[in-house]
C-alpha cells in the first residue's frame, strides 16, 4: 500500500513533465550544406537576415548562412519562418491582473489544511494511509495555482503573414512602379508622379509645382511583410505629423489627414481633386485615401497600404474599430474610408518604427524615403486657385493659377542631367526664367 502511494504522487509530481508538448525523441532534420557537402542532424530555431540557427541533438546552437543550404531546404527555412512569424507576429490583448477570488483563497486554505494534516499524523502515527491527504492537498493548491496563472496569460489573434505576390501585382498594375524584397520589407519603387491630372482645385496654395522623385533602390517605401498588432496604436491625430502613414498602389504616398499645423488639409483648401498636393520637395502625396484608383485595382481590392502592413479600402458597411479597420475571420487585419475627418487610420493599429530624430506630433514611421528641396520654400499664395494642369511631354508640364481674376502660367520641365527650368508667364504676357539643379541625387 505504501508503494502504491508513493507511485501515485510521483506520477501527479511529474505529469507536467509528461505532458510537454512535443515530447523528446523525435528525429532531428537533415541538412546538407552546400559549402562543404557535410551533412548534420540539428532542429531548426531560428531564420532572420540571411542567417540561419540550428541546435542539434546535444543543444548546441550553430548558425549558418541560408546560401550555405541546398535549394530545397532554403525553400523549408522560408516556409517555416513565416509560420513562426505569422504566429508571433499577432496582436496581444492584455488582461487586467487577476485576484484570487474568495472560493479560491478557501480551496487553499483546504489544501494546506489537508497538507498540514498529513504531515502531522506522518510524524505522530507513521501510517502511510494519510499521504492520501497530502496528495489531495497539494493537488488542490496546484490546481488553484495553474487556474490563476492561465487567467493572468494573454491571449492573442493572430495576424497571418501579408500575400507577398498578391501586393506585387496591385502595385505593378501601375506603369513605373516596381517592386523588390527582403526578409522583412516589399519595396516600393516610382518617380513619385501619378498617371492622372494633379493640382487642380487647390484653392490654399504654397507654390509648389509637382515635380519627380527619386523613390528608387534603398530610397525605395517600405511596407513590412510580417505585420504585427501594436500593444499601444498611435493616434494619427497626436503622431505621425511628418512622412507618409501609407503608399497607394500607384507608388504615391499617402500623409496624415493633417498637416503638419495638425489642420485637416483637406478642410482648409490645401488638396486638389484627387487628394493631394505638394510638400516643400516639390513632392507630390496624398493626404485623402485615392479611391479614384479603385476603378484600377478593381472592386474589393486595397488602394493602399499602410506602413504597419495592412491594406487599405474603400468604404465598407461593414462596423469599424476605432482606428476605422477590422479584424477578418482568417485574423487579417483591414483599414476603410469614411467621408469626414479621420478619413483613415484614425491609429496606427500595426506596430512601427518611429524615426529617433523626430519627436511627436511631428513624428514619423522609419524607414522614410528622402526628399531634397529643389527651389526656396515659398509663402501660401493668397487667393491664389489652381485652375488648370497639363502635360507638355516627357518630363514637361504647365500650372495655371487664378489670382484676383487674372491668369498666371508656369511651364516647367526638366531633362537627363537634373536641369529643371521654370517659366513664370504673368498676365501682360511677360514672363521669366528661373533654373535650379539638384545638389545631389
Amino acid at each position: 500500500m505504501k508503494n502504491r502511494l508513493l507511485f501515485i504522487i510521483f506520477l501527479f509530481l511529474n505529469t507536467p513533465l509528461f505532458s510537454h508538448e512535443g515530447g523528446h525523441g523525435i528525429p532531428l532534420k537533415q541538412w546538407e550544406l552546400t559549402t562543404t557537402n557535410e551533412i548534420i542532424q540539428a532542429d531548426f530555431i531560428n531564420y532572420e537576415n540571411g542567417e540561419v540557427w540550428l541546435m542539434d541533438s546535444n543543444h548546441t546552437i550553430q548558425s549558418f548562412q541560408i546560401k550555405d543550404f541546398e535549394e530545397d531546404d532554403q525553400k523549408y527555412i522560408k516556409t517555416k519562418s513565416e509560420f513562426i512569424h505569422s504566429l508571433n507576429g499577432s496582436e496581444t490583448i492584455k488582461v487586467a491582473p487577476q485576484s484570487v477570488s474568495s472560493f479560491n483563497w478557501a480551496l487553499i486554505a483546504l489544501g494546506i489544511f489537508l497538507l498540514s494534516f498529513s504531515v502531522f499524523k506522518l510524524i505522530k502515527q507513521k501510517k502511510a494511509v494519510y499521504l492520501t491527504h497530502g496528495v489531495l492537498g497539494l493537488g488542490v493548491i496546484l490546481f488553484v495555482s495553474c487556474k490563476n496563472t492561465n487567467s493572468a496569460k494573454t491571449s492573442t489573434v493572430q495576424v497571418p503573414a501579408n500575400d507577398v505576390s498578391l501586393m506585387q501585382t496591385f502595385f505593378e498594375k501601375f506603369d513605373g512602379v516596381t517592386t523588390h524584397l527582403d526578409d522583412n520589407y516589399l519595396y516600393v519603387s516610382s518617380n513619385g508622379l501619378p498617371d492622372h491630372d494633379m493640382m487642380v482645385g487647390i484653392t490654399n496654395w504654397q507654390q509648389q509645382v509637382p515635380i519627380n522623385q527619386n523613390y528608387t533602390g534603398d530610397n525605395s517605401w517600405a511596407i513590412p511583410t510580417h505585420p504585427k498588432m501594436a500593444e499601444n496604436p498611435l493616434s494619427t491625430k497626436t503622431n505621425l505629423l511628418k512622412g507618409a502613414i501609407a503608399v497607394a498602389v500607384n507608388g504615391i504616398p499617402i500623409f496624415n489627414p493633417l498637416n503638419n499645423r495638425g489642420e485637416d488639409a483637406n478642410a482648409i483648401g490645401e488638396l486638389d481633386n484627387w487628394g493631394g498636393h505638394c510638400g516643400r520637395a516639390d513632392d507630390y502625396h496624398y493626404h485623402l485615401p485615392p479611391l479614384h484608383l479603385q476603378d484600377q485595382v478593381g472592386a474589393g481590392n486595397p488602394v493602399a497600404y499602410a506602413v504597419d502592413g495592412f491594406p487599405v479600402y474603400g468604404k465598407t458597411t461593414d462596423k469599424l474599430d476605432e482606428y476605422l479597420g477590422k479584424m477578418n475571420l482568417d485574423g487579417s487585419y483591414q483599414y476603410h474610408t469614411i467621408d469626414e475627418y479621420p478619413y483613415f487610420i484614425a491609429g496606427m493599429r500595426g506596430e512601427v518604427k518611429l524615426d529617433p530624430k523626430t519627436e511627436a506630433p511631428e513624428n514619423q514611421v522609419s524607414p522614410q524615403p528622402r526628399t531634397q528641396e529643389l527651389r526656396p520654400a515659398l509663402r501660401p499664395l493668397r487667393g491664389a486657385e489652381i485652375i488648370d494642369f497639363e502635360s507638355l511631354g516627357d518630363n514637361a508640364y504647365s500650372l495655371t493659377y487664378s489670382l484676383d481674376s487674372k491668369e498666371y502660367i508656369i511651364n516647367y520641365k526638366w531633362d537627363s542631367d537634373d536641369n529643371y527650368s521654370y517659366e513664370f508667364i504673368n498676365p501682360d504676357g511677360t514672363s521669366s526664367f528661373e533654373t535650379y539643379k539638384p545638389r545631389e541625387k
